[in-house]
Parts: C-alpha cells; sequence; structure tokens
C-alpha cells in the first residue's frame, strides 16, 4: 500500500487531498444544519470554527445582537453548540427553578491547563466542589464575611488608598494600581492574614500578571487554545497564561510553607490556616477533597475573584463619574446638605469615614454605586454554566454538556426593566418616590447555586471604597486627553483600557 502511495504523482496526492477537504467541509455544513434544525435560533455558524470569529470582531456587539433571536440563542463554539440566556425571566428559570440541571462547569482546555480541575470557581458540579464551597463560605464568615471586622478592613484600607490617589494630586496618573492593591488587600487579609504595602514590587508583579491572564484568557490567544488545545505542547503566547499562573501558584505555596510552620491549632489566624487544620482533621475521611493542590487552587480562585472583579468594577466607576461630573458632585454635596449640614457634617465631617450603617443617609450614593455596577457590565455573558444532564428548556432539548451563558448585557439594559438602560443614569435604582429601588433584573453576581461566592464582600467594598473616594477627591479627566473605548478589553471580565486621571482634594474649606 506505501508502494502504491508513492507512485502517485503530486498532481493526484493534492486532488485527493483537495476533495478530502470538500468532503469534511460539506459534511460539517451537514453536521451544523441538523443541529441548528433542533436548537433555539442563533448566527449562522462557520465550519469547524463556529461564531467565534463574529465574538472576536466585536464581543459587546455581538453579545447585544443575540437578543433578537429571542429569550434564547444558540452559538458554537468551535464545532460545540452553546445557549444564551437572553432575559431574567429564562435565566431564573434555568439556573434557579432547575439548578441541579444547569449548575455545571465546561471544561474550558485552558483553565483545565491551568487549574487541573481543582479549586472552587471552574470546579465541576459534584462532591469536591460541594465540600470546597461550603468550606469557603463557612471559613470566609468567620473571619468577618458579612461582619463588622470587614468593614473595619475596608475602612482601614480607605484611609491608606485616599493619600495614595491623592499622591500626585493635579497631575494625571493612571489609578489601576492603587485601587487594585487596595481592594486586593481585603481578600489578601483574609485569606493570608496581611496587606501589601503599595509600594510592594512583587506584589504590582503578581497583580500585574493577574490582570494580564484574564485578558489573555478570553484573547485570541485563549480562544485558539480552546480549539487546539493540543498546542499546550508548542511555544506560543500561550505559554506565557500558563507561567503566569504558575508564578502565582508559587506565591501561594510560599505563603503555605510560612504558614505551616507557625500554624498554632489553637488559634487559626486566617483561611491558609483553616484550611491546613482541615486538612488535618479529614485525614481518616476517604471522601475527603481536602489536599494542598485544592488548597493552592482554592486560595488562587478566592485571590483572582476577590482582587479583580471589584477593582475592575471601580475604574469604571471613575470613567463614568468623570463622564457625569453632575453626579459625582450631587453624591458629595449629599454627604453634606442631606437633611442638615450641622448633622451630616457631625456624623461624617472630612475625617470619619463611611460605614455601612450610612447607606440610608447617603441615598443617592448608594444608587450610583448600584449604578455603576449595572452600568460596568463587568462579566458581560456570565460565568460559563454546563448542563449536567438532559434536560429541557421552553421547548427544546438540551443535551448533557451544553455550555450555558448568561447574557448579562441584554438584561442589564432590558428597556422592559430599567428607565434609562443604555446610559449612566443613578436614576434607574430610584421608585417613583425618589426612594431605592432594585430591578428583578439586577444581577451582577448571577443567580443560583454557583452565585459569585465574595458578593456580601464586594457589596461592602464597592460601597465603602466609593464613598470614600468621593468623600476626600473630586476626580476630573485630563485635558485634551481623548475617552477611551467604553465597550472596553473584553475577556472573561470587561476591563476599562488604560486611562489616566487627575484628583483633587476635597477639604473642610470647601
Amino acid at each position: 500500500m506505501w508502494m502504491t502511495f508513492m507512485k502517485l504523482d503530486l498532481a493526484s496526492v493534492c486532488l485527493a487531498v483537495f476533495l478530502g477537504l470538500i468532503f469534511m467541509v460539506l459534511f460539517e455544513i451537514f453536521r451544523i444544519n441538523s443541529c441548528r434544525a433542533q436548537s433555539p435560533p442563533g448566527p449562522r455558524p462557520l465550519p469547524f470554527v463556529g461564531t467565534v470569529p463574529y465574538f472576536l470582531k466585536n464581543p459587546m456587539e455581538f453579545v447585544s445582537s443575540l437578543c433578537q433571536y429571542g429569550e434564547m440563542a444558540t452559538i458554537y463554539v468551535g464545532r460545540k453548540s452553546a445557549i444564551f440566556l437572553n432575559t431574567i425571566e429564562l435565566a431564573k428559570e434555568a439556573l434557579v427553578q432547575n439548578a441541579s440541571s444547569f449548575s455545571g462547569r465546561p471544561p474550558i482546555p485552558l483553565l483545565i491547563w491551568i487549574t487541573e480541575g481543582y479549586g472552587i470557581v471552574m470546579a465541576t458540579f459534584g462532591h469536591s466542589w460541594r465540600q470546597q464551597r461550603r468550606f469557603a463560605l463557612h471559613t470566609l464568615r468567620n473571619f468577618g464575611l458579612g461582619k463588622k471586622s470587614v468593614e473595619e478592613r475596608v475602612t482601614e484600607e480607605s484611609s491608606y488608598l485616599v493619600p495614595e490617589m491623592l499622591r500626585l494630586e493635579g497631575k494625571p496618573f493612571d489609578p489601576q494600581h492603587a485601587i487594585q492593591n487596595a481592594v486586593s488587600n481585603i481578600i489578601c487579609s483574609i485569606v493570608f492574614g496581611d496587606r501589601f504595602d503599595y509600594d510592594n514590587k512583587r506584589f504590582a508583579y503578581l497583580l500585574e500578571i493577574v490582570k494580564e491572564n484574564i485578558i489573555q484568557s478570553g484573547s485570541l490567544t485563549g480562544q485558539v487554545f480552546d480549539l487546539l488545545p493540543i498546542i499546550k505542547h508548542f511555544p506560543g503566547p500561550h505559554q506565557k497564561i500558563y507561567q503566569n499562573a504558575e508564578e502565582l501558584k508559587v506565591f501561594i505555596k510560599e505563603a503555605v510553607k510560612t504558614h505551616r510552620e507557625t500554624l498554632d491549632p489553637d488559634s487559626p489566624r486566617d483561611f491558609i490556616d483553616a484550611y491546613l487544620l482541615e486538612i488535618e482533621k479529614q485525614k481518616s475521611n476517604e471522601d475527603s477533597t481536602f489536599h494542598e493542590d485544592n488548597m493552592v487552587m482554592s486560595v488562587s480562585d478566592l485571590f483572582l475573584a476577590g482582587t479583580d472583579t471589584t477593582s475592575t468594577t471601580i475604574r469604571w466607576g471613575l470613567i463614568f463619574l468623570t463622564q457625569k461630573p453632575d453626579v459625582q458632585e450631587k453624591c458629595h454635596f449629599l454627604f453634606f446638605t442631606f437633611l442638615f449640614f450641622e448633622e451630616i457634617v457631625r456624623v461624617l465631617g472630612y475625617d470619619r469615614l463611611p460605614s455601612m450603617d450610612d447607606c440610608d443617609k447617603l441615598p443617592y450614593t448608594y444608587v450610583t454605586v448600584h449604578e455603576i455596577q449595572r452600568y460596568g457590565n463587568i462579566v458581560p455573558f456570565g460565568v460559563f454554566h454546563e448542563t449536567t444532564q438532559h434536560t429541557k428548556l421552553r421547548g427544546y432539548d438540551i443535551p448533557k454538556g451544553t455550555m450555558v451563558f448568561t447574557n448579562l448585557t441584554a438584561i442589564l439594559t432590558d428597556k422592559e426593566h430599567w428607565k434609562y438602560p443604555d446610559t449612566f443614569n443613578p436614576d434607574n435604582f430610584l421608585d417613583d418616590n425618589g426612594h431605592f429601588f432594585k430591578p428583578e433584573s439586577f444581577l451582577p453576581f448571577s443567580l443560583g447555586p454557583r452565585v459569585c461566592l465574595g458578593e456580601t464582600l464586594a457589596k461592602t467594598e464597592l460601597f465603602l471604597f466609593v464613598t470614600s473616594l468621593l468623600q476626600r477627591i473630586r476626580f476630573s479627566w485630563p485635558p485634551d486627553a481623548k475617552w477611551p473605548d467604553m465597550n472596553g478589553i473584553v475577556s472573561v471580565v470587561r476591563s476599562p483600557e488604560p486611562f489616566n486621571i487627575i484628583c483633587h482634594s476635597r477639604g473642610s474649606t470647601e
């Protein structure tokens, strides 16, 4: 047979290959048409790559366009179909009412390569995920989540952040590092038992590679890897993603080693101490999923989730508030003119930082923080879900292993639920009587069993950090500087393009 092949001339070989490719393409087109006939409507996919090219061309436009197909749309990630839930009603039906069928996590090749399936966020819906999430929630609460002690951590960190932001008062500067460091210090104090100064170069480097990995994971590099995971054996930009992840793991492992050497079983200091004690406690339990690999990835998940999402939301907020200086001023002056000037000065002044008890006293600031979350839309298509079994949704058969996205872009701009869906306007969260009102379509933390683990922490951080900054600082855009593209950099998280801002100190003479 080999000799026969060798006798063929080049033209015959090329013709055979060409006909083979045509057959493969025709077969793929037939397969796609067959699948589309049984699935919810959606954009026509291309052979082998699906709708990925449409997404990469303009992610936000693509996600927004899916509404035209109705409450549910089908896309194709490579050759595999996925569904988008375009309405709050459908999202609730799937993620809450049918939670057991829609709470899986798809095996994203790039993330499996990095995490090996350990941790919490991307763990398969099952025994390990339940154990790790339950332990994380319990331990975070023990170390202050939802309590006054976390408020105190945020308030203390605000006292470092405000002067750091004012260090270059009157001059344009990029606020990303200061905000990211401040937000990260809250979860670090809970997980590692310590905070990191803003001039700590190693920690600054870690924050930089974390940001880089989040952006690269959803970029062309990440998409190509997910379509062709075999490239992990070859050089390329994807290797930098793996290298960055390994450097973060090394940092965590060093912290674990230090904690193990100084551990006092009677007095755990933080999440790592508590996890080390749990490993020891569960040693004789055959069903235990507590071991160092899971600990490192759980710490990594908490660090990543507790650092990037909130800091990204605040950075979007600074852009919105400089674009709408009237909102910024209204927030600030409400600090001191709501009800009686003397009373509010006595309560807050310029020195006493706010607490969560002040939410009712600062109603406009409170709704502004919510509007920053809505309009910031930092996870425009939600965090990936996967069906854990064959199920039905609105008359359609949804096979086991189908990837599911929540179209938060559509839900957070639904004209039926928002007064000003396409503009930044805090009035979206005020009822006709001027009181705080939260529409049911406000779900930046998702729904169901996979709801964001740090929702309570994020809400506390956003209100206290934003309020503290507006209390002491007036923000403005550098003269003649261009506004960033408001679509932002869309990846796992939608973040703003790098930008400079100018800070002006507010004082008692104002």
